[in-house]
This record gives C-alpha cells, sequence and structure tokens, in this order.
C-alpha cells in the first residue's frame, strides 16, 4: 500500500493493527500503530525511514511496486532503532551501494544492530542533500528520543520528517489529523509523550525552539508514528513545548495495591476527603497490579499530584507498587506533589520506603505518609479523610 501527500512524496510505510505492546513489553498500543516510511522522487529519489523488522520484506516487495530499487538514489535513517530501520537489511542486500545518511551516532547504532559495513554518509545540522528542485536539509535531535535521532526537511513542499517526535501509536487507514477522532488522537499523543520523551524535556523545549528560530515554513509534519499532521501542523509543536514544562492539569491520581483490600479502602477514602476540599478537581484511582502501566504513568503525568499506597509485605512494598514506581523515577516527572499511604498488621514500613522512592524520583513528598494497622475502622476512615483534605489544602 502507498499514497501520495505532495505531488512528489508517497507514504510506502505500514499499518500495524496487530500491536498490543511496544519497547519489549513496556508500551501498551490498545490501538496499534503504524510505522511511516516516506519517498520523495525528484532528479535524484530518496527514501525516507523503513518499517519494523518483522515487516521487511513485505515493505521491500511493496517497494517494488512503486519503483525500480535501483533508481532509489539515497536513503535517510532518521533514526536507528529497529522500528524504523527493520527493513534495512532486506532492503540493502538489493541495492548494497546506495549511501545511507544518517547522524554520527547513527551510524553507530546501526552498525551495532545490523553489524553491516554501509556507505553510511554522516550527517549534522544544516547539512543538505540536493534533489534537483528541492532539497532535504538535516537537523539533529539527539534525545528526541535516542541520541541518533534526528529530522530532516524537505524545501518546497515543506514538510518536517520528525520521526519519533510528535508520533503517536495509533493504527489509522484515515492518515491525517484532520480526519481522525480527534479525542483518540490527543489521547495517544499525550500517552506517546508521556511515557517516551517525558524524561527529555528540557531538551525538546531547547530543540523546539532552535527548530522554531530556523524559521522553516512547516506546511505538514510527518512522524514515523501515527497520522500525518497536515491541518494546523504546528498544533503538535506548541502542545509539545506545554508538555515539556513541567505539565500538569487540576488532576490528583491515587496509585495502590492491595493484598486484603485495607490499602483499597484507605484509597478510596483518600480519594472522598481530597474530593470534599476541592470538588472541581479530577481525581483517578488504579490498582497498578490490574492496571494498564503506560496508561497510568499518562495520568501521572497529567496530574499535580500523586499519592501511592502499598500494604507492607516482608518488611517492603508490594512488586506491582514497586515497579510503577520505579518506572516513574526514569521518567523525572517535575513539579509534583506527593503522599505515600499503606496498611499493615505488624512492622509498617512501606509507607517510608514509598516516601523515599517518591523523594527520589523527583516529587516534592509533603508529609510522612499515612500508616493504619489491618483494615480500617470507622476511626480510621475518618482519619483518612482528613488526610486527604489536607493534602489537598496544600495543594491550593
Amino acid at each position: 500500500m502507498s499514497f501520495n501527500i505532495a505531488d512528489s512524496v508517497s507514504w510506502v510505510g505500514k499499518v500495524d493493527w496487530e500491536l498490543r505492546k511496544f519497547h519489549g513489553e513496556e508500551y501498551t498500543t490498545q490501538r496499534g500503530t503504524s510505522y511511516n516510511a516516506y519517498l520523495v522522487r525528484d532528479e535524484k529519489t530518496v527514501l525516507i525511514d523503513t518499517v519494523w523488522e518483522p515487516y521487511g520484506e513485505e515493505f521491500v516487495a511493496n517497494l517494488e511496486k512503486n519503483i525500480d530499487l535501483q533508481k532509489i538514489d539515497y536513503v535517510v535513517a532518521n533514526h536507528g532503532e529497529i522500528d524504523h530501520s527493520g527493513a534495512l537489511s532486506a532492503l540493502m542486500c538489493r541495492i548494497p551501494d546506495k549511501p545511507i545518511y544518517c547522524t554520527a551516532n547513527g551510524v553507530k547504532s546501526l552498525k551495532g544492530q545490523y553489524h553491516q559495513d554501509w556507505n553510511f554518509q554522516p550527517v549534522k545540522t544544516g547539512d543538505r542533500l540536493n534533489l534537483g528542485s528541492r532539497e532535504l536539509i538535516f537537523i539533529e535531535a539527539p534525545m528526541l528520543h535516542w541520541p541518533d535521532s534526528m529530522f530532516c526537511y524537505l524545501t518546497s513542499d515543506k514538510i518536517l520528517f520528525s520521526n519519533d517526535a510528535f508520533g503517536q501509536h495509533l493504527a489509522s487507514e484515515l492518515h491525517y489529523n484532520d480526519l481522525v477522532d480527534q479525542a483518540e488522537l490527543y489521547q495517544e499523543a499525550i500517552k506517546y509523550y508521556a511515557n517516551i520523551l517525558t524524561p527529555f524535556s528540557v531538551l525538546v523545549d531547547k530543540k523546539i525552539k532552535e527548530l522554531l528560530a530556523l524559521n522553516l515554513p512547516v506546511e505538514m509534519i510527518c512522524p514515523s508514528h501515527g497520522v500525518i499532521w497536515r491541518k494546523d501542523p504546528l498544533q503538535i509543536v506548541e502542545q509539545y513545548l506545554k508538555w515539556a514544562n513541567a505539565w500538569q492539569e487540576n488532576q490528583t491520581t491515587i496509585l495502590y495495591d492491595t493484598m486484603w483490600n485495607g490499602t483499597r479502602r484507605m484509597a478510596e477514602s483518600l480519594a472522598e476527603g481530597i474530593r470534599t476540599a476541592d470538588p472541581l478537581t479530577t481525581i483517578k484511582l488504579y490498582n497498578v497490579a490490574r492496571s494498564d502501566k503506560t496508561e497510568v504513568i499518562t495520568e501521572v503525568f497529567r496530574s499535580k499530584a500523586v499519592l501511592v499506597g502499598s500494604p507492607t509485605i516482608n518488611r517492603g512494598i508490594l512488586s506491582s507498587v514497586a515497579a510503577v514506581l520505579e518506572e516513574i523515577r526514569g521518567l523525572f516527572f517535575k513539579n509534583k506533589k506527593a503522599m505515600a499511604f499503606g496498611a499493615y498488621g505488624w512492622s509498617g514500613e512501606s509507607v517510608k520506603q514509598i516516601s523515599q522512592k517518591l523523594g527520589d524520583a523527583g516529587f516534592t513528598v509533603v508529609n510522612d505518609g499515612l500508616r493504619l494497622t489491618w483494615y480500617p475502622d470507622s476511626q480510621g476512615i475518618k482519619e483518612c479523610m482528613e488526610f486527604g483534605r489536607a493534602f489537598a489544602e496544600q495543594l491550593k
């Protein structure tokens, strides 16, 4: 399958309706994804990115229906991750001498993964590739989201090929931002940013401002996952600038796991207390052992505050809570407040350990947390509600 997105530019990628996990088992993709590759034809022809490795042979076969492979003059690898470079092995055995344009780190990445000495042509920001009546301008984008990442900009057509930036894991046969369900598009875009790009927010902000300073007119943004931004394409750039600036909404998220429902009852009572103090705030509760962790992380990203609870087990915390705290730690969320809570029978170390982990993850831990023994009685529930109210007051 292919289709034209401009007079001389075609989409030649793959829509993957079946994908449900990404980055190993780390990221859930309930709406599938796409691997977007693009073919630009001028006096010279360039292929920009490929697809995930399992679809490599299919990609090359479909590409050959669009063009004699020998007529491809250049290949651009904006990023070496195998969901974008995975078809290179199948392709380059057919056109082994064609140059591959990528960053210097891209050379390291591609050599490290494929162990091939292809005709690499390292580029840096500002380098240009003449295609005839058009040029490709290369823009390095390190850590958006790998060290090797880059964008390229097509003059004349005013298209930015942004690779992983501005993408979403969203399978669609409609392909364009103005045609798909806007709620789905926004949800997948913020989920993508929260789970993948949050740790690099400072670099995202800097790179976008550098890009805007180039004053390149942009009529279309073509990422490597999801739909193409053709209607008001800079809307997603503006949204990234907001998300990169310690984003938070009027939301508090409560994460917990429970053994015999004591910690669950605490979570619900804390939520009730927060609601009485601030009826307009959004409150979301997740049993992290039973919830989609990619969605949970997205809700943490959206929140101004997070409460995390676990009973004490073996002088520690439940593994599901430990896992989500480790994921949170690696994402470097900014400007968020937090507290810990948990029920226990006889030793009660969990609250202190959760508080420590929240502090290590960069959260402002506002108090020592709340511990209750066994299952909360009416007095315990009242204490939780009071704690919730007090916590909500500290957020105002």
